[in-house]
């Protein structure tokens, strides 16, 4: 049996989805015995298959899509999507950090955020293409480039709260750039 990608004209009982399989409100004979009819390896060999391919979108700079999405939601992610790379800031506890350390005192942490799109180079656009052609596997691998640090803010120093004294360097971002 294949997947086929027939679609159902909506009626009453029959919500039409936009991956062309209907939403009936009782399901069919042939409805309920659909997955029976294949066999655990090939449920499984399929659902692998989806997940790498929802991967490899995630990782090319696809964008995972509501089922349902609400109206204006693409307007918006369209937006957030193309915000350049830059230097942002926020007020933390050193607590807050994920350190280890116990402080009630406060930080000016600041970190890159944004897209590198017009960063791209002739080794991202090989790298999409060795994936694309399955050359490139299972290995975690970027085909664009990231916002990061070029470089750091002065070490902070701070008192824990058991007044005890440190110090830790490369904390907050001090310049950010396509990497």
């Amino acid at each position: 049996p294949s997947w086929g990608t027939a679609t159902h004209p909506p009626t009453p009982g029959n919500i039409h989805q936009p991956w062309g399989r209907p939403l009936t409100s009782s399901p069919s004979l042939a409805d309920s015995s659909l997955l029976e009819s294949y066999t655990e390896g090939e449920i499984r060999q399929l659902i692998s298959a989806l997940v790498e391919r929802y991967s490899q979108a995630m990782n090319s700079g696809g964008h995972e899509l509501p089922l349902f999405p609400r109206t204006g939601s693409r307007r918006k992610r369209a937006r957030a999507r193309h915000k350049p790379c830059a230097l942002k800031e926020l007020e933390v506890s050193v607590s807050e950090l994920g350190l280890g350390y116990e402080s009630d005192e406060t930080v000016l942490f600041r970190y890159c955020s944004g897209t590198c799109e017009a960063a791209v180079r002739s080794y991202d656009l090989s790298l999409k293409s060795m994936r694309s052609r399955r050359r490139i596997k299972k290995e975690k691998v970027r085909a664009r480039p990231c916002c990061r640090p070029l470089a750091y803010d002065d070490d902070v120093s701070f008192l824990d709260a058991y007044n005890r004294y440190y110090t830790v360097n490369e904390l907050s971002a001090k310049e950010c750039g396509c990497v």
